[in-house]
């Protein structure tokens, strides 16, 4: 069993962290605010006091990171501690452009770079129900099946490259799916209400039918109960629009839903919403002054 480094204890890292431990897996951990990375040492992991002493004698490196430049940062403090041969599983969601300076870093120290990013959320991390996107060689798949094993249901190989980045494209498209069907579950529900109608009766209406599904049931009840924790932040799914529309532009496509969705919670970064639960991008839908922006 390969022994892991982790560096990024945030809601997605501590879930996974946790799952590994539970597998049997050795466990080395790493975050910014240490104190976010210490209730671990109670699953067993061992909290290191920097990214180079937590990769110290690792088989496997995961970033989970809030983006690029918070990764590239980490990595190039665990330098001291990186050794020829050790795989670099990159399971943040950083963009294309971040990865040409993240395999490069890799090169230089003689890693295996693996593009590793993972579809879900808090509920699917903490499941071990993750779907992992992975791109990289054949070579360190087997080393990587009891890892990402412990942490997700499936995995997709798309590629034996992961600085092609044909996992991260991939989960621009599946994150873009889930931040334009947030915006229109949060505008519906306050059409609803500004129409004059309980906004329960939304979820009467699609609950059952063909536009039904566990994830507009989540973040209906998230709205509706003022229960805004957050499995995904506004704060992180305002930057994925932006990485988002930077692919698209650079692919010649227009996604003028993705745009929106960026304006919405934008605004409601502006509003105080910044670490909620992405649902609370309903909140955009009403001026800052509107009662309606203190609850649903």
């Amino acid at each position: 069993m390969p022994t892991v480094a982790l560096l990024g204890t945030g809601i997605m890292g501590a879930a996974m962290a946790r799952n590994l431990l539970k597998e049997g897996l050795a466990v080395n951990v790493w975050n910014r605010t240490r104190a976010k990375a210490e209730p671990l040492s109670a699953d067993g992991a061992v909290v290191a006091g920097s990214p180079a002493e937590a990769v110290e004698g690792a088989d496997v490196i995961i970033t989970v990171l809030n983006d690029g430049d918070g990764v590239l940062a980490a990595m190039e403090s665990a330098a001291p501690g990186l050794r020829s041969g050790q795989i670099w599983a990159q399971m943040s969601t950083v963009g294309l452009a971040a990865l040409d300076p993240l395999a490069a870093l890799a090169s230089e120290h003689g890693l295996t770079f693996v593009d590793a990013p993972v579809q879900g959320t808090k509920q699917p991390a903490e499941e071990g129900q993750l779907v992992i996107l992975a791109a990289g060689p054949e070579a360190v798949r087997p080393a990587l099946e009891p890892v990402f094993g412990a942490m997700g249901k499936k995995t997709l190989w798309l590629g034996s490259d992961g600085a092609e980045g044909a996992a991260t494209r991939l989960k621009l498209a599946g994150v873009n799916y889930a931040i334009a069907t947030t915006s229109i579950i949060g505008e519906s529900i306050a059409l609803t209400k500004a129409l004059g109608l309980d906004p329960a009766l939304f979820g009467e209406v699609v609950t059952g039918g063909p536009l039904d599904s566990p994830y507009l049931q989540a973040k209906l009840k998230a709205i509706l109960s003022d229960d805004l924790t957050p499995s995904f932040t506004v704060r992180n799914a305002e930057k994925d629009t932006r990485l988002i529309t930077e692919a698209a532009i650079k692919a010649g496509v227009r996604l003028d839903m993705t745009e929106a969705a960026g304006e919405r919670f934008r605004r409601a970064l502006t509003l105080g919403h910044g670490d909620e639960d992405m649902a609370a991008s309903y909140f955009a839908s009403f001026p800052s002054e509107s009662p309606w922006n203190a609850q649903p």
